[in-house]
């Protein structure tokens, strides 16, 4: 019934001219939108100075939160930018699986990196969501304490908040605790209370600053992993440039796809063989209906003729058959359904903490790809934001300086009728070497999500653990601090790799290897916070590092949000496929359609919002990437073929829009990073939850 802009709640019938603009004055508007899609993984724009692909001004190595908002400021100026994403989509790395809070930065340590940049990032975020509408929410935190011990500390965490430049910190009693959340532990004598803290959903805002870097002439790649770095010798005016190279990938099954068509070739191969049989067999009748040829000779044309047309027939039945068909808009959405593949939700292998790295369950190991191209691209500057491969990145140009040393992160997610039980983001007093410790939070979308652990990956008890000791880790921690949520209740369960430093800060910095390569590397929490901040100080240093910067008057810093606030089922229809659905088209009647069919019944997002998605200036050719911007298959039936079938749906919505077959449109994986043993848990499963959360 409204929705979050600039971090204050806006009531529905207040959305026009705030959260929902208008639409001649934003990027990723209709009127802005280009009637084709995107082309196979990358934008539909060259950004490059020679027209061709090659040289750029800069490249920006990862698409997280971080490189987004390095790219966006850079493209308000008038520069040539590419960004090199290794995973299938933007926001596929640690930017993904993190809890998406904004903190305040009062537990940072005063002179680090991290307090430098997390208050100044936190007091942008109003501004940043008030153009971008990724939808922000300025909750407040609280850290609470149990005992007169941990009262001590909490006095300690507001000076230390203080002297970051953390403004309005209150330590609250137990009374002021109690009416602000009712839920909370009883047996908390107080609480740091910090009201600037906010949160978002981290892959929404990363979707967001990217699609309006792009919007203003950013150029995307997605599924491009860089491989090596060099230095060009200088030019005839001194200049020099890295020559990167760049491993493109493509997911097997589309490779797969690729194939069956035969390339380019086949159609006209098949093409000359049909007119040139038909020839021939004309000529066979010819021969077998002229009488001045011997009956054996006329007997023998008319076999041969006969032969010819069988074997051209079978050939192109045989072709036609094995050759994926492109979904077109007047075909009806229930055959495109039936040919999609159904949703997996069980067996299958778990995401390694290598592939995490570079895009978890969106990296090329994780869903077996396939290298179809290597390129090279030139740069005069590059900018490392490369999350968890920032080191491998760095080696590269003979930057040994640091390592990352992965902290995996664990969550559960519970449904939203859970979501009831906290207003503010819950900590218990921090861990002196784990940090923050595992928090209780309700998302943005009304959610109750649980964690994460801390498991430094180079420990082998923190590697170890089982999925079971994970989530009872979870569970009894979060008892601490709301003691009685239903773990029954939990939908989801996910994974993310945190970059932390051997050096133990942030690496904002020009390498010392070369001063045109800068670092924004080992960003580990409250990166998200600071990471607009941090995306100005990128900018200031690759000034100081020589690159020229004009600013482009035509910048459009607005973006039109994807999800369209709704006041319940009003407007809407539910249906069983092909009842209520579009064919793509853009007159008044198919809009109107599209925004009235729910193609996820849980979330109630319209097609309109996956069209609206799909003709947007960032390639999708995934149910993920729809599941990330729409949040079709994010409900509480996680997809459940028997309930609504919506991850088949959005299949079809894709290959229509694409103009694609539908076995090339990829589907959400699993495990991925789950420690759940299946996607649609059972009751035995949900008891086991329960039983974990009382130890």
């Amino acid at each position: 019934k409204g929705a979050y802009y600039g971090g204050e709640w806006v009531d529905i019938e207040d959305c026009h001219g705030t959260f929902l603009p208008d639409p001649a004055k934003c990027s990723g508007c209709p009127s802005n939108t280009p009637d084709k899609p995107c082309p196979r993984s990358r934008t539909r724009h060259d950004a490059s100075k020679d027209g061709r692909g090659k040289d750029y001004d800069v490249v920006v190595i990862g698409a997280g939160c971080i490189g987004g908002a390095v790219a966006r400021e850079l493209s308000k100026y008038k520069l040539s930018v590419l960004v090199l994403e290794a995973a299938d989509d933007v926001s596929q790395g640690a930017t993904k699986g993190n809890s998406g809070i904004v903190h305040s930065g009062y537990d940072d340590r005063p002179g680090s990196l991290h307090a430098k940049y997390c208050w100044p990032g936190n007091q942008m975020f109003p501004q940043l969501d008030k153009e971008l509408r990724f939808g922000y929410q300025k909750n407040g935190s609280l850290v609470l304490a149990i005992n007169e011990d941990e009262k001590k500390v909490l006095h300690e965490l507001k000076k230390r908040g203080e002297t970051n430049g953390v403004q309005h910190l209150r330590v609250i009693d137990q009374k002021e605790l109690r009416e602000l959340e009712p839920a909370v532990n009883p047996d908390a004598v107080a609480a740091l209370h910090s009201p600037s803290a906010g949160n978002v959903i981290p892959y929404e805002m990363a979707v967001a600053l990217c699609e309006n870097a792009a919007d203003n002439g950013v150029e995307f790649r997605i599924r491009r992993e860089v491989t090596a770095i060099s230095k060009s010798p200088p030019n005839e005016d001194g200049e020099t440039s890295f020559e990167i190279k760049v491993r493109h990938w493509e997911p097997k099954p589309y490779t797969d796809v690729q194939k069956a068509k035969g390339g380019p070739l086949k159609p006209l191969i098949m093409a000359c063989l049909l007119a040139s049989s038909t020839i021939f067999s004309c000529m066979g009748v010819y021969m077998a209906l002229d009488t001045t040829l011997d009956e054996g000779a006329r007997i023998q044309a008319s076999i041969a003729s006969v032969m010819l047309m069988f074997t051209t027939a079978i050939s192109w039945f045989s072709y036609l058959r094995s050759a994926p068909r492109v979904v077109t808009a007047n075909e009806p959405a229930e055959k495109v359904v039936m040919r999609a593949s159904p949703p997996v939700g069980g067996g299958g292998s778990r995401v390694q903490v290598e592939d995490m790295l570079t895009g978890g369950s969106g990296s090329w190991n994780a869903v077996d790809g396939q290298t179809v191209e290597e390129e090279v691209v030139t740069a005069r500057y590059i900018v490392n934001a490369a999350g968890g491969a920032a080191d491998r990145v760095s080696r590269m140009i003979g930057d040994n300086t640091f390592v990352i040393k992965p902290r995996l992160g664990d969550y559960l997610l519970l449904n939203r009728n859970q979501g009831h039980l906290t207003t503010h983001t819950l900590f218990p007093c921090p861990d002196p070497i784990l940090g923050k410790g595992v928090l209780v939070q309700t998302t943005l979308w009304g959610n109750l999500i649980l964690g994460p652990t801390a498991r430094d990956m180079h420990k082998p008890e923190a590697r170890n653990m089982s999925d079971a000791s994970v989530q009872e880790y979870i569970l009894s921690k979060c008892k601490k601090l709301v003691p009685y949520f239903d773990a029954k209740e939990t939908i989801h369960a996910f994974c993310g790799a945190r970059a932390k430093s051997s050096r133990g800060d942030w690496i904002i910095e020009p390498s010392c290897a070369d001063p045109s390569f800068i670092h924004a590397a080992g960003i580990d929490s409250p990166g998200l916070a600071g990471s607009p901040a941090i995306a100005l100080e990128v900018v200031s240093l690759l000034k100081s590092a020589g690159l020229d910067m004009a600013k482009d008057p035509s910048f459009n810093p607005n973006r039109a949000p994807i999800i369209t606030p709704k006041v319940g089922m009003r407007g809407l229809k539910l249906g069983p496929v092909g009842k209520n659905d579009s064919h793509g088209a853009s007159d008044a009647e198919d809009q109107k359609r599209m925004e009235q069919n729910v193609v996820c019944k849980c979330e109630k997002v319209t097609e309109a919002e996956i069209t609206r998605a799909l003709r947007r200036s960032l390639p999708i050719d995934s149910t993920q990437a729809i599941r990330k911007r729409t949040r079709a298959g994010m409900g509480h039936c996680q997809g459940d073929v028997d309930n609504y079938n919506c991850e088949c749906r959005v299949k079809a919505i894709i290959s229509r829009e694409n103009r694609t077959s539908v076995e090339e449109v990829g589907g959400r994986p699993w495990p991925a990073t789950s420690t759940l043993p299946r996607r649609w848990i059972d009751d035995k499963e949900r008891a086991q939850l329960e039983e974990r959360m009382k130890k």
